[in-house]
């Protein structure tokens, strides 16, 4: 996939034919995955081109009053990029959703960006809307002189599934349901620093990790998870919180890895969430968290063995 960032129409390429995408896509789930499986079907069948025209930050930070999560996202960049390319994108085109790019009328949009790809196909969602003057789909196929295809909400448990939907599950600790909403597992990178070396006293060593990326955070607590370094995948169970047992005031993020020792001060692992296993608790003593901790591995290797079956 090749992968441009533009800040003119002039840009963009036209020597192909194309079937056009487009969206804002944070998180690429389930209901954008539908739009790529319908773009693909097109591209096999008038040997097209798939192309994307998307936004490296959200659209929001353009209208609305700032505040920190409007630069957060649910995949970091790289793996957003990855998820375009399992999907079959050809061409991604990035650009900056600005004062200036608001104000492009859906006629401009049409004439400059949609014919700039070479379109002769667009697929959009129901509720896409574009130009200043927010105009939809049906706008769209009266004016686009190729074919224009809508497709229809998708939808789990009677709701639409959404990035604001999956950031919420994300947000109240409810991993799993999120993951099922996403298609794959959300994820979190960082890298390993120095904690209190408290873990490897109690026959708990963790990795404790500085995160890396503008991308949300699960609720506190403490999660079934897979760490992802140096190429192979670990069974983990991974804290975040400020454990309060010692006493703590700021937030840490650990990752306990089974049958692994060895030191990775300065490396960059990828905690992939599963599923959670508690909230976190304030304990009277050593023993009674040494305890606990011995009850969350049991879950995390039952909750591995259960999902074998599955």
């Amino acid at each position: 996939m090749e992968i441009y960032n533009i800040t003119h129409y002039s840009q963009l390429d036209d020597k192909n034919e194309s079937v056009l995408v487009l969206g804002y896509f944070d998180g690429l789930h389930r209901g954008h995955k539908a739009l790529f499986d319908k773009a693909r079907e097109i591209a096999q069948k008038e040997q097209l081109r798939i192309v994307v025209l998307t936004f490296k930050e959200n659209p929001q930070l353009t209208f609305d009053k700032y505040h920190p999560d409007l630069l957060k996202h649910l995949t970091y960049p790289q793996r957003r990029y990855d998820k375009f390319a399992e999907y079959g994108v050809d061409t991604l085109y990035l650009t900056d959703f600005t004062t200036a790019f608001s104000h492009i009328s859906s006629d401009d949009f049409i004439k400059h960006f949609i014919k700039g790809v070479n379109a002769k196909a667009v697929v959009v969602g129901f509720d896409y809307k574009f130009g200043y003057d927010r105009t939809d789909s049906a706008y769209l196929a009266r004016h686009f002189e190729g074919e224009v295809y809508t497709l229809s909400q998708v939808s789990e448990d009677g709701e639409k599934i959404s990035s604001s939907r999956i950031r919420k599950l994300i947000l109240k600790g409810q991993i799993a349901q999120a993951n099922a909403l996403l298609g794959y597992p959300f994820s979190t990178r960082g890298i390993v620093v120095h904690g209190d070396a408290r873990g490897r006293t109690i026959g708990f060593p963790t990795a404790n990790l500085a995160p890396i990326d503008r991308t949300f955070l699960p609720a506190d607590g403490v999660y079934v998870t897979k760490v992802h370094f140096a190429g192979k995948d670990y069974d983990a169970m991974t804290s975040i919180g400020k454990n309060i047992t010692f006493g703590g005031t700021e937030l840490r993020l650990e990752a306990h890895l089974f049958d692994f020792s060895e030191e990775i001060y300065g490396e960059t692992i990828e905690i992939i969430w599963m599923d959670k296993i508690r909230d976190m608790i304030q304990f009277s003593g050593i023993d009674e968290l040494v305890f606990q901790l011995e009850k969350d591995r049991e879950f995390v290797l039952n909750w591995k063995k259960n999902s074998q079956k599955m």
